[in-house]
């Protein structure tokens, strides 16, 4: 066997058997009795209910994970990759066009066989918890927008990546890196304006009461804000958030309008505060710094191996080619994606305690940590999950663990 590709099955089966040893870890960590932070705001029945939410999808995931790595295994043992290129070298030999059929009939195959799981948790679990909201007419037509999304933005960023490749050799890597810049920028102004309206109304947030809280708060916080948005969440789920996008004058703050029934004006504002406060401390702008940093540096690693003919050996592919190298590189750099996963939510973890110290300091932090908490409940989040798996996991802290911040802050 291929080293390379001996290689390729001991990451997979590590990712896999590390994936389902911190869900143990976090199934066990599950606790039958509540937190005394929380016995103001949950009863005993709600508590249980979230605690067979999480159950279930623990089992649920376990089932459809492991269908997928068994899948993703047959797949290299009876030399998928290389039926797939064969199916796309009978329509074009094409440098530019053969990748994007190579990676369009993957997309597609990979699609067909998550539906039926994707299908199951959003009509079957989510519904049976009362969060579902989705008809079908809404989720065919969220599929079909997602198609044409990814055929228009990730086709068209292929095509460009491919044509750099071969007309400029190895320092392809330096435009790819100033277009993914441009682009991630692009996307952090405009997206709110161009993609969120294919899938949600956006409608600005009535005058009244809480739309003049707010406009004193960002006053009185200094921040320069005309955009105050709601967006038609309930139409998919009962969950609620909000969340503050854009950069410059196309920054603004979205609402779901479940939050508005989930929690009253001052907690309103205080989730805001904690959002204003990634601003103000520029975690946002170090947010796209870091992302262009870090693809900065994958596509110099990936430059330096693209061009390699045993990564298309690996997969008993005949002809080398860059689609076979992407893949192959893929799963080869997971290992330092996972490490570089890992630093990146330790930043995120810190950014929000900062946030949350924000919001605190304009006295909020009672009402923030009112907010969390109904929003803890009526999401049915995990209120206990493993410290490994919050440490793999989490771009957030817990919940306790914000509290228990949040109350120090007061003091």
């Amino acid at each position: 066997m291929n080293n390379l590709l001996i290689v390729i099955y001991i990451i997979l089966v590590f990712d896999f058997l590390l994936e389902r040893f911190l869900s143990i870890l976090n199934s066990v960590n599950r606790k039958r009795q509540l937190p005394k932070e929380l016995e103001d705001i949950y009863d005993n029945e709600t508590y249980l209910k979230s605690l067979d939410y999480k159950r279930e999808y623990e089992n649920f995931s376990l089932i459809s994970s492991t269908f997928s790595f068994i899948v993703l295994i047959c797949v290299f043992v009876f030399k998928g990759f290389s039926f797939v290129d064969q199916i796309a070298r009978t329509v074009s030999e094409n440098q530019i066009i053969l990748p994007l059929i190579f990676f369009g009939i993957l997309i597609l195959v990979s699609d067909i066989i998550g539906t039926p799981f994707d299908l199951y948790s959003t009509f079957v679990i989510e519904e049976k918890y009362g969060f579902n909201k989705v008809t079908p007419r809404i989720y065919i037509t969220d599929k079909l927008k997602g198609y044409l999304l990814g055929i228009l933005i990730g086709g068209g960023l292929l095509c460009v990546f491919i044509w750099f490749y071969f007309k400029v050799g190895n320092n392809f890597w330096i435009y790819i890196w100033l277009i993914f810049t441009a682009f991630t920028v692009f996307m952090s102004m405009f997206y709110s304006n161009l993609i969120v309206p294919l899938f949600n109304k956006q409608t600005p947030l009535e005058d009244g009461e809480l739309r003049q809280t707010i406009t004193e708060f960002v006053s009185k916080a200094g921040f320069k804000l005309k955009n105050i948005y709601l967006i038609d969440g309930s139409k998919r789920s009962t969950k609620s958030n909000a969340y503050f996008t854009g950069l410059g004058p196309k920054k603004r703050i979205v609402l779901y309008d479940t939050i508005l029934n989930q929690l009253n004006t001052k907690e309103i504002v205080a989730v805001l505060a904690h959002e204003i406060g990634h601003y103000k401390k520029k975690h946002t702008t170090y947010g796209i710094l870091t992302s262009i940093i870090q693809m900065g540096l994958t596509l110099f690693i990936l430059s330096l191996f693209i061009g390699n003919p045993h990564l298309s050996e690996a997969l008993s592919v005949s002809k080398p080619g860059i689609h076979i190298g992407l893949i192959v590189f893929g799963i080869l750099y997971s290992p330092i994606s996972t490490l570089i996963g890992l630093g990146m939510n330790m930043l995120s973890r810190r950014n929000e305690y900062e946030a949350d110290k924000f919001a605190a300091s304009y006295n909020l932090a009672e009402d923030l940590i009112n907010a969390l908490k109904k929003l803890t409940v009526k999401n049915l989040s995990n209120i206990n999950p493993h410290p490994f798996y919050v440490f793999f996991h989490y771009s957030h802290p817990t919940l306790l663990q914000r509290i228990k911040a949040l109350n120090n802050y007061k003091s």
